[in-house]
């Protein structure tokens, strides 16, 4: 059983084309399921853990990277979660700008979301954390003058000529050093790009982070420093394409 969580943005006419083209597919492929329109709740967490309980296998965040990023805090913080993870699975249909995260996963138009899903190739990957707000893809450090403190054993010093990212999942095919990145492996990675052929590339798996400034996280939430940047126990299973950006 799937249940598709609508964004409350695609309440907007210019989305409603997309979404009865994925709606069509959708049918013609017979993945029918429970539509929820986040316009109307109150309480997403609530209704999300309610989906889980009652046995839904598939979650499919319909929208962008915010959309995701509310749909896997919502699961994640069920208290079920650890009993449920290993057969809740969760997938994207893009609609719309800032879609990163779908990228990562191969998915980058509606119609090819809804074949992808059919398929059904799953992965299991780690979970970021900035503050209290989870994370898939990546923290931006937006600051002019902010210092990284790493695992405790090292310090950097970032500022805004020297523009720095922790990574989990890669979805930008031009970085250098990018095939290094592996989502499965407990582990962050911060990068500086000073130049070209001048990057720094350190792993780690804390990352306090003081100073002016905020983090950026997946391009859709903004965190204030200090802050500091980690991963959550808990992995995700996600279902993903053949031109994903991981192994």
């Amino acid at each position: 059983m799937n249940t598709y969580i609508y964004d409350d943005f695609l309440n907007k006419g210019r989305y409603r084309r997309a979404l009865n083209k994925v709606e069509i597919r959708l049918t013609d492929l017979g993945l029918n399921g429970k539509i929820i329109r986040l316009g109307s709740i109150k309480n997403v967490k609530e209704v999300i853990q309610t989906e889980i309980k009652n046995g839904v296998k598939t979650i499919v965040a319909v929208g962008n990277n915010a959309t995701a990023n509310k749909v896997i805090s919502a699961m994640i913080t069920n208290k079920a979660y650890d009993f449920f993870q290993k057969d809740v699975l969760f997938s994207i249909i893009p609609i719309g700008d800032n879609n990163s995260i779908a990228t990562s996963f191969g998915i980058k138009k509606e119609e090819e979301a809804c074949n992808i899903l059919l398929a059904r190739r799953i992965k299991q990957i780690d979970i970021g954390i900035a503050g209290n707000n989870i994370f898939l893809n990546k923290v931006e450090i937006l600051s002019e003058q902010a210092e990284v403190k790493i695992n405790e054993d090292y310090i950097l010093e970032i500022n805004k000529k020297t523009p720095a990212k922790i990574i989990n999942l890669n979805d930008d095919t031009k970085l250098s050093l990018g095939k290094r990145i592996d989502p499965y492996d407990n582990k962050l990675n911060l990068i500086i790009e000073k130049k070209i052929n001048d990057t720094t590339f350190i792993t780690g798996d804390d990352f306090k982070i003081s100073g002016q400034g905020k983090l950026l996280l997946d391009e859709s939430i903004e965190v204030l420093l200090p802050a500091e940047v980690g991963l959550i126990k808990e992995k995700i299973n996600i279902i993903v394409g053949k031109d994903r950006s991981f192994i």
